[in-house]
């Protein structure tokens, strides 16, 4: 409820004039009993037609009135809220872009799309309901009381019991509806990943026909909110019928202890009973209100989780700014995905977990290209995330030209660095925007150099705008092959000083390939470059390989020195090549200069 209060006290001066008026309201709707008990006491029982004239007018001026301060309050109200609203995204949306990878891998993606969307949205509600009926609802149900209570002083002690009833079932129903309320929220994760995962793996399930599998799936998790909801919803349906029950029950006993009134209380008594009335509609008010509240608060407390997360990774206070040529050593690094820290430090501890990589000693020279192969699961990917910090490492140091890179400067590293993931990622727009990417104020002259390297200017060029063409979220309109080469080109684009390939040809054929690796190496310009691949007729081509497994490096020099010394590397070679004795360098390539592919 504070990160609520927070926020409303940000717009503090609109809030209370919304209240302000919210107030005027309360109190037009609580003279007009008042003045309807005169018309009947003081103009119809004394055939006071004037009177009566004169009454009615002031309740049509209060009706009026209490109209105009009605306008005004829901305006003041939707506007508070919905900027609230706008406020939190925005905030939540800046807090998960200064985040590390791990801590996103912590919070979930489907989780964190849930809190910026329907938790907020309960917060909003929760807003505007303070500023349109929270605030309303007290001031009617007490002026209400104090009204009764000067109309007919003998309901004092029926209007305490109901009001301590009506309290005592708020207050359960807040009890038990705050935890239910939360789980609807969790169920709400749950049932996004889901949809989530199918929608991004549509294809994949309708190849396989597993549709009605991922509907049984989805069935399962839908089952899930949909009990948790009703859970929730039994408290409501419970509750605001017995709180509707003490007020209707004192009603009943006005009018019973009323019986006996004389004919000039006539007036009075339809006044207590209209103020009665109101007395049950504030409380209904304030229940439902609370049954709102006790949701904003369940999501103000995963909002709050997010806005006060910490970034795994700390930023350097003085960062360093060194000029990256693209030397890159690592000393006896260790990592643990997960959130592990360094070993020995209390609640860190990373005996009992599988290390993604362990006690990497390597040192990469400038401008050299690096073939990285192993197994699915051996730590390539992991490895090469280390060195723009997408990551930082649970043991050892990462250093970049003598830097260790924790105290480099994050937007200086990452300029320097360009990444070509696994997965091919677009965004919705032309293709020149999504090459702009890797350099916002690239000319048209390095787009079309850049796509002519990574062998995507042709089809380009052949689709019917160009480089304007429209392309759908994720590249939609594009083939698996057409996409990773735009992703290699939007990388291209930035003019690296470390290029780090992660697989990203593995949906080519091996002519493109080879024709895009070709276009890497006529590029020049020194860059040194990581090229991860499954297929070891690529990497036998760089400079010098390294050969993982499980995480572990199972050995680093050039193709003929692996093929001499390392077991894996041999069997990795025997299974995709076939048989031979490894010695061919000279038959498969010359590297003729230092950070080359050979041709």
């Amino acid at each position: 409820m504070k990160l609520i209060l927070c926020y409303i006290r940000r717009h503090l001066g609109i809030f209370l004039l919304s209240t302000l008026f919210l107030t005027m309201e309360a109190m037009a709707d609580l003279f007009q009993p008042a003045f309807m008990s005169m018309i009947v006491d003081r103009g119809i029982q004394n055939a006071n037609i004037r009177q009566i004239l004169f009454y009615g007018l002031c309740m049509l001026g209060i009706a009026m009135t209490g109209a105009a301060c009605a306008v005004m309050r829901n305006r003041f109200a939707s506007r508070v809220s919905q900027t609230i609203g706008k406020e939190l995204r925005r905030d939540i949306y800046h807090n998960v872009q200064l985040l590390s990878m791990e801590n996103i891998d912590r919070l979930r993606p489907a989780s964190i799309i849930t809190r910026i969307t329907n938790d907020v949205v309960q917060v909003q509600e929760f807003i505007n309901g303070i500023m349109r009926i929270m605030v309303k609802a007290p001031i009617t149900c007490i002026g209400a009381v104090v009204l009764i209570l000067l109309q007919t002083p003998r309901q004092a002690p029926v209007m305490a019991g109901i009001l301590m009833v009506a309290a005592v079932l708020i207050l359960g129903n807040m009890r038990i509806g705050y935890p239910r309320f939360g789980m609807v929220q969790k169920r709400l994760d749950r049932l996004n990943g889901v949809t989530r995962e199918f929608l991004s793996s549509v294809r994949v399930v309708k190849a396989f026909h597993a549709e009605e599998k991922e509907g049984e799936k989805f069935e399962e998790v839908s089952l899930e909110f949909a009990r948790a909801n009703t859970a929730a919803l039994r408290t409501m349906a419970v509750f605001s019928p017995l709180i509707s029950l003490t007020v209707n029950f004192g009603i009943v006993l006005l009018l019973w202890i009323s019986g006996s009134s004389q004919g000039t209380e006539l007036g009075r008594l339809m006044a207590s009973v209209n103020y009665m009335t109101q007395v049950l509609f504030a409380v209904g008010m304030i229940s439902n209100t609370l049954n709102v509240a006790v949701r904003a608060t369940a999501s103000s407390a995963r909002i709050k989780e997010v806005l006060e997360e910490m970034p795994a990774q700390q930023m350097p206070a003085n960062p360093l700014k060194p000029e990256i040529k693209g030397h890159i050593r690592m000393e006896h690094v260790s990592f643990v995905y997960g959130g592990a820290g360094k070993r020995g430090l209390p609640g860190n501890d990373m005996s009992h977990k599988k290390e993604a990589l362990h006690d990497i000693n390597i040192q990469i020279q400038p401008g050299e290209t690096i073939g990285i192969i192993g197994a699915t699961g051996s730590g390539k990917t992991t490895f090469v995330n280390l060195i723009p910090r997408l990551y930082d490492a649970t043991e050892g140091r990462v250093w970049i030209d003598g830097c260790d890179v924790t105290e480099i400067d994050t937007k200086l590293l990452r300029t320097a660095i360009a990444v070509v993931p696994q997965k091919a990622l677009l965004f919705s727009g032309t293709i020149r925007e999504n090459l702009r990417w890797g350099c916002e104020d690239a000319r048209d002259e390095e787009l079309y150099r850049a796509a002519g390297t990574a062998c995507a200017a042709s089809f380009i060029e052949q689709s019917p705008q160009g480089y304007d063409t429209l392309l759908g979220q994720g590249g939609v309109n594009l083939s698996g092959g057409q996409k990773q080469r735009l992703s290699l080109a939007r990388a291209l684009v930035r003019n690296p000083k470390i290029l780090i390939l992660d697989d990203c040809t593995s949906a080519l054929d091996a002519q493109t390939e080879s024709d895009v690796l070709k276009g890497l190496r006529d590029m020049g310009g020194g860059a040194t470059v990581l090229l991860v691949s499954q297929r070891i007729s690529t990497v036998m081509r760089t400079d010098r390989v390294l050969c993982m497994d499980n995480g572990y490096v199972q050995g680093y020099g050039t193709h003929d020195e692996l093929m001499a010394s390392c077991k894996t590397y041999q069997d990795i070679y025997h299974s995709q090549i076939g048989g031979g004795n490894g010695n061919i360098s000279g038959q498969i390539c010359g590297r003729s200069r230092k950070g080359g592919y050979c041709g």
